[in-house]
């Protein structure tokens, strides 16, 4: 067993080339611009833009190591970003087509910081704005691994609000469904939520994204007699059982994920819990 010494980067353009380069596999993002002028008047340039998993806009700010400045000047970024919704959207819709911008989820934009390490004072800083922020620590590890940690993760008030009233309803998309089902909703909201303290939560028409870097899950509405949930598990590596687990890899469907997990009753919950922890630790 060999020990190996971890480091910074060089300059800040590695870790930027490296993440870029890398950008779905690593952060859930696909990439639509690096370096992008915010124009003469705000005169700055937002290192990285892309769009996550769940249609959020997500700018994402590099530091080489510690830099007390990185949280306002990315949160000056994310602002200008929000002002400009018409400008990204132009940007999607070139890049990834009309479709994916017609999708574009502008309630909880997200801003990640990836560097060398964070103070205390931003991981407090963090939970006092009413942002989506992801503060990412990197580390390379000798010549041929690359390592990204989740420090602190918050979500946007809004979505916080939106989630509480969606659920104080009908659940996702306020949707009827009986007693039980939504009973049992309640209960994975808890069970992935419990998987650690890293998680936020990102709500859509059409589902639950549990996220943390990545989606690890996500929870379509209840319905009569069953709730479905798709994780990051892959399925080739699980037992499917018939009408509890299956793949979904060439079938569309909500959310993200190539495993579907049906659930109907607390038992089933049970028997998921080792797939939803597998799907946590993968993201």
């Amino acid at each position: 067993m060999i020990e190996i010494p971890s480091r910074l980067a060089e300059v800040e353009a590695d870790v930027q080339d490296h993440v870029e380069t890398n950008l779905e596999a690593t952060l859930g993002v696909r990439f639509l611009a690096s370096e992008y002028s915010t124009g003469p008047v705000h005169g700055g340039r937002i290192d990285t833009l892309g769009i996550d998993e769940n249609s959020a806009p997500v700018a994402i700010e590099f530091k080489r190591a510690t830099d007390a400045g990185v949280i306002n000047q990315g949160l000056s970024y994310l602002s200008w970003l929000v002002d400009h919704k018409a400008e990204f959207g132009h940007l999607v819709r070139d890049r990834l087509g009309a479709a994916v911008a017609a999708q574009v989820l502008w309630s909880a934009p997200r801003l990640i910081c990836v560097a060398g390490n964070f103070t205390r004072y931003d991981v407090h800083a963090v939970r006092e704005h009413q942002r989506s922020i992801d503060l990412v620590r990197y580390r390379f590890f000798g010549a041929d691994h690359f390592g990204l940690e989740p420090v602190a993760s918050v979500a946007a008030q809004t979505a916080v609000l939106r989630t509480r009233r969606a659920s104080e309803t009908a659940g996702l998309g306020a949707r009827v469904a009986d007693a039980a089902m939504e009973e049992l909703f309640a209960e994975v909201d808890q069970v992935l939520l419990g998987l650690g303290d890293d998680i936020t939560k990102a709500q859509r028409k059409t589902y639950r994204a549990y996220q943390r870097l990545r989606n690890f899950a996500c929870v379509c509405p209840p319905q009569k007699n069953k709730l479905l949930v798709y994780l990051k598990v892959n399925p080739k590596e699980v037992d499917l059982v018939p009408g509890f687990t299956r793949e979904v890899t060439a079938l569309g469907h909500h959310g993200t994920g190539d495993l579907e997990v049906r659930l109907r009753t607390d038992r089933d919950l049970e028997r998921a819990q080792d797939l939803f922890r597998r799907s946590y630790t993968a993201a």
